[in-house]
């Protein structure tokens, strides 16, 4: 009776085993992969619910030089110089330098009007933030040496600051930082779904991965605009050496490896424009898309080698900065692929194992609605979490967290395509003209709207 129990128990295994394919072991190990490797970000988000960053305070007030790369901005220049020139930190301190970049229009006059100081750049060979920013620092170097910079701040023009983003971005310089980014909201949250997917995910950047990487002292990756670099990097390299696509990501990247830890200020406020049209926002994703496997192909040995070698407070850093630039969308791009195709032969006849084909169809499923769900209960909880800092009206909050999902998806054949076509600096128009005053006054209103 024993005997024939288990004859049947290991007919039942046999049966079990038989049903399972190469493709259900594919996706496992592809589910697998992903879940070993991102974890770590979920604790992320438990960690920041759980705690509060450390204040700080100042015991000086340090000397700055403000960098604005500029390419034909003359609708929104006016309102980030103003911005920076009616902080509450002592004016003296701080030096606005905005290159001129290519310009066709004026951007150059207003510059100099609202009070920078402006070089102008003409060079259609070296095209890219990049090559503006290394041009403006060694401008500076040759021309006002004498002043004695402490840090470099680096916005872009249509970015507009907290009065007192300076006195907080002080505190984290004075504190010993060499490298910090910002907290970043936006200026159009509610011009469309577009503009709010963005603004979405900027916030989780700042809330749910950046600070932390703050709390728990590991190292932050600079994003696009709103950070510090110490004059002290920028000298040891005789300028600005960083030229992918998405040089704040190959900075971050090479800065890691080297064992500097880049800081976050969850106090200091930048307001950004974001694209509202489809077509801008494909070309800018587009370019960070390429831009991230630029980093990975020239930057992700190094960080491997990191996360053996580097002092032991740093190996996270490198980890976690490897799992930030590893191309996570293309993994999900050759699952999908290869169920499809899967699911093809077996449509076509070309296949007949049935259970394979099924397997395919159901993960090609899983994958999606997996992605869409998560991202969906993501926009929620940051929505919900940075609810008073996003200024719009409550329908459009709610409204947005439905469409954040879609906005999400849509960088998946932007991914694809990044693979096999080559990307180029494309300028975002910027139009969108909002003072520092308007935005201050929209947050102190419930429900302002700053569209």
């Amino acid at each position: 009776m024993a005997r024939r129990n288990r004859k049947k128990k290991g007919a039942l295994i046999d049966q079990f085993f038989s049903q399972i394919s190469f493709v259900d072991v594919f996706n496992f190990s592809v589910f697998l992969a992903f879940t070993i490797c991102y974890a770590y970000q979920l604790f992320y988000i438990v960690q920041v619910l759980a705690s509060k960053p450390t204040e700080l305070t100042a015991k000086k007030n340090h000397r700055y030089a403000v960098l604005i790369s500029a390419r034909n901005e003359s609708a929104v220049i006016g309102n980030l110089i103003h911005s920076i020139k009616v902080q509450n930190y002592p004016q003296e301190l701080i030096d606005i330098f905005v290159v001129a970049d290519n310009c066709t229009d004026n951007t150059a006059e207003i510059a100099e009007e609202a009070g920078a100081i402006v070089f102008r750049r003409n060079n259609l060979d070296q095209i890219g933030k990049g090559y503006a920013l290394d041009f403006c620092i060694k401008a500076i170097r040759a021309q006002y040496a004498d002043r004695g910079y402490e840090a470099y701040f680096v916005f872009d023009a249509d970015n507009v600051l907290d009065v007192n983003y300076f006195r907080e971005m002080n505190k984290t310089f004075d504190n010993g930082a060499k490298a910090s980014t910002s907290y970043r909201n936006s200026k159009n949250y509610g011009s469309n779904w577009i503009s709010a997917g963005y603004a979405t995910w900027f916030l989780r950047e700042a809330k749910f991965l950046s600070q932390a990487r703050l709390n728990l002292n590991t190292s932050c990756a600079i994003s696009g605009t709103g950070f510090f670099i110490s004059a002290e990097i920028i000298d040891a390299v005789g300028g600005w050496k960083w030229h992918l696509l998405t040089e704040d990501i190959e900075f971050s990247a090479a800065s890691i490896i080297d064992g500097v830890r880049i800081s976050y200020c969850p106090t200091a406020v930048l307001y950004d424009e974001q694209p509202i049209t489809f077509r801008d926002s494909w070309n800018q994703r587009f370019r960070w898309a390429k831009g991230f496997y630029q980093v990975f192909g020239k930057y992700a040995g190094g960080l491997v080698k990191g996360i053996f070698t580097q002092s032991k407070g740093h190996r996270f850093a490198c980890y976690d900065m490897l799992m930030t630039i590893s191309p996570a969308m293309l993994l999900t791009i050759i699952s999908v692929t290869f169920n499809a195709i899967i699911l093809v032969l077996g449509l076509t006849g070309a296949m007949s194992t049935g259970v394979m084909v099924a397997s395919s169809l159901s993960s090609i499923s899983f994958c999606l609605l997996s992605y869409i769900l998560f991202m969906f209960l993501l926009g929620v909880l940051t929505t919900f979490v940075e609810w008073d800092s996003i200024h719009s009206t409550t329908s459009k909050k709610i409204r947005y967290m439905f469409t954040f999902p879609l906005f999400m998806i849509t960088y998946i054949p932007i991914a694809l395509v990044a693979l096999v076509k080559k990307a180029e600096w494309k300028p975002i128009k910027h139009s969108i003209s909002v003072s520092v005053e308007e935005l201050g006054e929209a947050r102190q209103k419930d429900g302002a709207v700053i569209d």
